[in-house]
């Protein structure tokens, strides 16, 4: 019910949204090459767009300067990043949907098998949900004492044994990937033994 109803609205609404911060981080990127004159119109409105995401590129821009790659670049891996955010987004809010029509029909037919498997589905998509909030974390400085402390506390013991096989390129964790890949893999598989047959 929920996949069917309200996941097409909520992901048309979310993807609508990347348009808009695409469409900005466009206009930042040609402000950054064109440089108008700052006490005109466009230079003051450009000024505006500048201020407006500085907080999203900053972190994309820091990591170019460190490999000496010209910083005006930056809004470009900031699209990128964005563009995995949404799509991992969209994924999550569908897969907590599914859960919850498979665990409301599992119930509703009595199939203590088919609600096992949603259940166990149920956790796996949490922790890939922990995994792409850390992804995210990765971008930012927080404390100790956050929820961001207490989700690198739960994911480090899965995510720390592919790190030592495969260190993060600067900011880039690939052996985040890895896991999420290998999490979707067992998904399938509680999907397979406990719902499909």
């Amino acid at each position: 019910m929920l996949s069917t109803l309200v996941y097409p609205i909520f992901s048309l609404i979310v993807w609508s949204l990347f348009g808009i911060f695409l469409g900005v981080l466009i206009l930042r990127l040609i402000f950054n090459f064109t440089d108008p004159n700052p006490f005109g119109k466009i230079g003051r409105f450009g000024f505006k767009v500048r201020k407006f995401t500085e907080q999203w590129v900053y972190p994309a821009a820091r990591f170019l300067a460190m490999y000496r790659i010209n910083t005006k670049y930056a809004p470009l891996i900031t699209i990128a990043i964005g563009f995995v955010i949404t799509y991992f987004f969209t994924q999550i809010i569908g897969n907590t949907f599914f859960v919850i029509d498979g665990l409301t029909s599992g119930v509703m037919m009595g199939n203590p098998k088919v609600i096992i498997g949603f259940i166990i589905y149920g956790l796996l998509s949490v922790l890939v949900l922990f995994i792409f909030l850390r992804f995210i974390s990765a971008w930012f400085v927080f404390k100790q004492k956050t929820f961001f402390a207490f989700v690198c506390r739960v994911t480090d013991p899965i995510l720390l044994p592919v790190q030592r096989l495969i260190p993060p390129i600067g900011m880039f964790d690939i052996s985040a990937m890895l896991v999420l890949l290998l999490i979707g893999f067992l998904q399938s598989i509680v999907l397979n033994v406990f719902v499909r047959n």
